[in-house]
């Protein structure tokens, strides 16, 4: 069953510059929530609480009824604006969602068991290609997190879209195929030991080649010298 958290927020009348400000100085992060064929609504929520969830996995993905005047409103974050400098956050978008609304959100992926592969334990690294997956449904079908395990992978293997199980009524978002998702690198060792080979025998080749026509070089020479040797004597 889907997680919904609740907490308060605070209705705000005016967007200018001056009271976005005045709602920040006292604490507060200025928010709108839209959606769902109805008029925004423009809100402040505390900043400490908002801080809270952020700081915590998956709030991109985390449902939340948002109490105002005493009345709550089902939402889903859709974007957080941050300062570049102090990185606190400025701004957020909520989405307002119904038992209707299907939403495209980007599921994390978690690799588990790389104690069980035996690719790792020989030194080589997980490489991830797609840390999230976009997927479509429900708000409250969004999974959590998508889990791949790396159980019995060799290095050089690839894990690929194929290996998520999607639960009922979640559908992908994409028109690519069988994508690889991750794969297990070689190991730093092998790979330097296999390039200092290549190297090796790459400069040692324009050397061999090069002796080839010099030794052919100095065997002729003999040759054309006692040919002219006849020719003097007359």
């Amino acid at each position: 069953m889907t997680q919904i958290t609740t907490f308060a927020a605070q209705a705000r009348t005016k967007s200018t510059k001056g009271a976005v400000s005045a709602i920040r100085a006292k604490g507060y992060v200025p928010a709108v929530i839209y959606g769902d064929k109805k008029t925004p609504l423009l809100i402040a929520v505390e900043n400490k609480i908002l801080v809270r969830y952020l700081d915590a996995p998956g709030f991109m993905t985390h449902l939340f009824d948002l109490e105002i005047d005493g009345q709550k409103h089902r939402v889903l974050p859709r974007d957080v604006q941050f300062d570049p400098v102090s990185d606190r956050p400025l701004h957020v978008d909520f989405l307002r969602v119904s038992t209707h609304t299907r939403v495209r959100v980007s599921v994390p992926v978690a690799f588990i068991n790389p104690e069980k592969s035996p690719g790792i334990k020989r030194g080589g690294t997980l490489n991830i290609v797609h840390h999230q997956i976009e997927v479509l449904c429900a708000p409250d079908k969004i999974p959590p997190r998508f889990e791949v395990t790396l159980d019995g992978l060799q290095v050089n293997d690839a894990i690929h879209l194929s290996a998520l199980k999607l639960p009922t009524d979640v559908t992908l978002v994409t028109h690519e195929r069988d994508f690889t998702i991750a794969t297990i690198a070689v190991p730093s060792a092998i790979r330097s030991e296999v390039d200092q080979a290549v190297t090796t025998e790459a400069s040692a080749t324009p050397a061999s080649a090069a002796a080839a026509p010099a030794a052919g070089a100095k065997a002729a020479a003999p040759a054309k010298a006692a040919q002219a040797a006849p020719a003097k004597k007359k």
